[in-house]
């Protein structure tokens, strides 16, 4: 690992430990709490063990790091219960977007897919790194829906409601995995100009 990839990797994992210390003090409600917290600190623990056998880019860091802030904060009081009224007033909006925010970050994981998938040789082109990345990203978010809903179905009430957070939008699963896809188109059109001097 680089200085600077080694830098960025331990500030980024000193800053979300200091959020995830202060907002998991008096969480909304502890179950929900814990169920989203399982999934930043996975992805913590899987980057930190194999960080030596592949270490991904100082952008990749960041855009893991985002997501992950994303969860924790959402952790803290339910994604529907995150205070943004200063941005739907202005737009007017009747649902809390926060969810569809922490969507579009986690599409943006096709970046660093797409950099592991072609720099381990599993694709022969960055065009096609890209894609693969796409399309592991909307199969992630279809899995992500399913988890939802088994978690709903399983825990019911209000804490398999809040985890499910569709806020009473029918079409809630379709419109984060749209969130997705469109965080992965951004993040591969990032990647193939980050890399536009490879084939």
């Amino acid at each position: 690992m680089l200085k600077s990839q080694r830098i960025t990797w331990w500030c980024l994992s000193a800053l979300l430990l200091g959020e995830a210390i202060l907002l998991g003090i008096a969480p909304y409600e502890r179950a929900i709490w814990c169920a989203e917290m399982v999934w930043p600190i996975g992805l913590w623990l899987i980057l930190f063990f194999t960080q030596e056998k592949f270490t991904f880019s100082v952008p990749s860091y960041a855009i893991f790091f985002i997501w992950m802030a994303l969860q924790v904060g959402g952790a803290h009081t339910s994604f529907e219960r995150v205070p943004m009224d200063w941005l739907m007033e202005p737009l007017g909006l009747e649902r809390n977007p926060y969810d569809r925010i922490a969507h579009f970050a986690i599409g943006w994981f096709a970046f660093p897919f797409a950099e592991y998938f072609l720099n381990k040789g599993w694709a022969p082109s960055k065009r096609l790194a890209a894609f693969f990345a796409i399309m592991c990203t909307i199969a992630m978010a279809g899995l992500w829906e399913l988890i939802e809903w088994a978690y709903a179905e399983l825990e019911g009430g209000a804490t398999g409601a809040a985890f499910l957070g569709s806020q009473g939008d029918i079409w809630d699963a379709q419109k984060d995995i749209g969130c997705d896809t469109f965080g992965a188109l951004c993040a591969a059109a990032l990647f193939l100009c980050v890399n536009k001097k490879q084939n």
